[in-house]
């Protein structure tokens, strides 16, 4: 057993003694001096703590000083009544604060009591109350604050996960503080009532039982009631203030003295004007000696003061006057200029109320959203997106950036709303022309008054932080396996090792590299298909790998083993989906052109023959547009990504599947065939 916990343990386990057991009045003394000197410990702790977390036990303590005193108290009484006697400590409070004068130690008594209860006490309880309901009313704002700086990179994960805790740990601090507090009000009460049963009892004892004269018992019960009631309530009193001082302690940037020194005595013209009128009093009734000698005292500290103040401030020139010169000889430091964040959105000074939270903007919260959904949808973790005004730009445009390369821009107006034409609008109204950003639609810009007419006619309307935050997802959807990187990789294996240990230490790096499934992962992210299953992406990986290393072969295995999720994304249940085949000519003639280098395949075909063939894709894809139909082929396994490769600069938007990768209760109807 650690020392610490037999201390602890003796602590709890004195007062449970106490309760039960007559106490010697020499321990008596032992423990009432040590109550009185816990209760100092608290007071300096609490006074000199930065923050109200620095004693996060504080609630638990107070709950068991509390015991501890009422012990004592119960203690105290018990030899009082019996033997008239409890101690030196409790005889000589009764008589030196009294100053053997009965009614000046009652009334010294009675006025300790009520500054606890009605001052000390009630503040701190009420103090207590709102700080615990203002920091749990907070706490979503603070959450959403670190999530905030989190995603623009202000901030670490680590340094968010430190900051999340600290919240919790306030939010669990003051509600315990708030129950506490109700300790310390019972605490006063009861040694109110004990203090009533002690003189009570005590007359009653000496009168009837031990036969001493009435004002004899009066004197005698009185001043040891006195006396342990002080004993009991200083450090009940010293302990209220503790608390007090705890829950209204708001600096956090050092310790009490300092800050108040700092915001009382820091400006010279409040103590030249104390000292003025002090001068000015010292010519009424008041001591004249004393007031004069107070005026000299704050005129000199306020010279003192300011003399301080003009020596910092021809400290602070030079010191800035040096930093300026040592940073011109310097040579700059150009490391910090390399790092390309990987995604970047950058917005003229119009949209930043979107983005500012004091403004009501809610750009922030969309991404933390885009980064979420974007993990669910297809499993993969997106880089922070940092978020900055840039002036360069025009007040209403924003820049999307890959790695520090623009990939897409748009133009919002910020009082606006964007209404887009589905199709079916019963009457179109007037607007500024201008094309959706995300897929290019042509929409136009109302205004607020516009916006109810629109939607009962049908049109669909957007808010501006929806249009970039929509614009925003498309992009990192069509960018995502550029984004994956081995890191990412390797921290997607970290997260499913504890409960595949087996399946890891098999493939990893025993048959594939984190290269190799980094190849892998980017394939099916650079079509659409979801990483999110990765247990069976790596098994399959294992069971193939022993036969191919080509990443590209590879990815076709892992699509088969997702067919139900491919199918369930790209064909809806029960319903007749419409794709377009792929000529069994063409795909023997694909087969045939298909070389192999140890840099991977590549399709030789003549450039007549690869015209023809996204000819003939470009009027199929058209067909199905018209019918408002994804256009999906389908070919055969093996020639499926060598299709693939070959439509997918001309055409990013088709769906290319292979018959392996469909699932079984999928209905199909072939409404055309790619031919030549």
């Amino acid at each position: 057993m650690k020392q610490t916990d037999l201390v602890l343990g003796l602590y709890i386990l004195i007062p449970i003694i106490c309760l039960i057991i007559p106490v010697p009045t020499v321990l008596l003394d032992i423990f009432m001096i040590l109550n009185i000197s816990i209760a100092l410990i608290i007071l300096f702790n609490s006074l000199f703590s930065k923050e109200p977390l620095s004693m996060s036990i504080y609630p638990t303590l107070l709950l068991m000083t509390t015991l501890f005193r009422l012990a004592l108290n119960v203690s105290s009484t018990r030899n009082i009544l019996l033997y008239g006697y409890a101690g030196e400590v409790v005889e000589t409070f009764g008589n030196f604060v009294g100053g053997g004068n009965l009614v000046v130690g009652v009334i010294v008594f009675l006025i300790l009591i009520l500054v606890q209860l009605l001052v000390i006490n009630k503040g701190s309880e009420r103090v207590a109350e709102v700080t615990a309901r203002f920091t749990l009313d907070a706490m979503p704002g603070k959450q959403m604050a670190i999530d905030a700086d989190l995603n623009t990179g202000a901030i670490t994960d680590e340094q968010a996960k430190e900051r999340r805790q600290k919240i919790q740990d306030e939010s669990s601090f003051f509600g315990a503080m708030d129950g506490a507090t109700k300790y310390v009000k019972g605490d006063a009460t009861a040694g109110i009532i004990i203090t009533v049963i002690n003189f009570v009892g005590g007359l009653i004892l000496g009168i009837v039982m031990q036969g001493m004269e009435a004002s004899e018992a009066l004197q005698r019960y009185c001043i040891l009631t006195i006396g342990d009631g002080l004993v009991s309530q200083i450090p009940s009193l010293i302990i209220s203030l503790s608390t007090g001082i705890l829950v209204t302690k708001v600096s956090k940037e050092s310790d009490l003295g300092n800050v108040l020194l700092k915001q009382l005595f820091s400006i010279p013209k409040v103590l030249y004007m104390v000292g003025g009128t002090l001068a000015l009093l010292a010519f009424t009734p008041l001591p004249t000696a004393i007031c004069l000698c107070y005026a000299v005292l704050f005129i000199a500290a306020g010279r003192a003061i300011e003399a301080t103040v003009e020596d910092a401030k021809v400290e602070q020139e030079v010191d800035e006057e040096e930093e300026s010169a040592e940073e011109i000889r310097r040579p700059e430091n150009v490391v910090s200029l390399l790092q390309v964040d990987p995604i970047e959105l950058e917005f003229g000074y119009g949209i930043i109320p979107l983005a500012d939270v004091n403004q009501g903007g809610d750009l922030l919260d969309r991404v933390v959203m885009i980064r979420r959904q974007i993990a669910l949808e297809l499993g993969c973790v997106v880089p922070m997106i940092r978020l900055r005004d840039n002036i360069q730009l025009n007040p209403n445009q924003y820049v999307i950036k890959i790695k520090g390369v623009p990939v897409s821009e748009g133009e919002i107006l910020f009082d606006h709303y964007m209404a887009m034409n589905p199709g079916y609008v019963e009457e179109e109204i007037t607007g500024i022309p201008t094309f959706e950003p995300s897929f290019h639609l042509p929409a136009i810009w109302i205004t607020e008054a516009q916006r109810e007419r629109a939607e009962s006619l049908g049109y669909t309307v957007v808010d501006p932080p929806s249009i970039i935050a929509t614009h925003l997802t498309e992009v990192i959807r069509n960018h995502l396996d550029e984004l994956l990187t081995r890191q990412d990789v390797q921290n997607l294996i970290n997260n499913i090792q504890e409960a595949n240990t087996t399946l890891i230490s098999e493939l990893v790096p025993k048959l594939l590299g984190v290269g190799d499934i980094q190849k892998v992962l980017q394939n099916l992210l650079r079509e659409g298909i979801s990483i999110r299953d990765l247990v069976t992406i790596f098994e399959t990986l294992a069971d193939n790998a022993t036969a191919t290393r080509d990443t590209d072969i590879l990815t076709e295995y892992v699509r088969q083993s997702l067919k139900r999720a491919i199918s369930n994304k790209y064909f809806p249940a029960n319903e007749m989906t419409s794709v377009v085949t792929l000529d069994p000519k063409i795909e023997q003639d694909i087969m045939n052109s298909v070389k192999q280098t140890e840099q991977g395949a590549y399709i030789n075909l003549e450039p007549e023959k690869i015209q023809s063939i996204l000819n003939s894709v470009k009027e199929e894809m058209d067909k199905m547009e018209e019918l408002g139909k994804n256009p999906i082929i389908v070919t055969s396994p093996i020639v499926r990504m060598y299709f693939k490769q070959l439509t997918s600069e001309q055409f990013k938007d088709l769906i290319v599947v292979s018959y392996n990768e469909i699932d079984t209760d999928v209905e199909l109807q072939s409404i055309g065939m790619v031919t030549v």
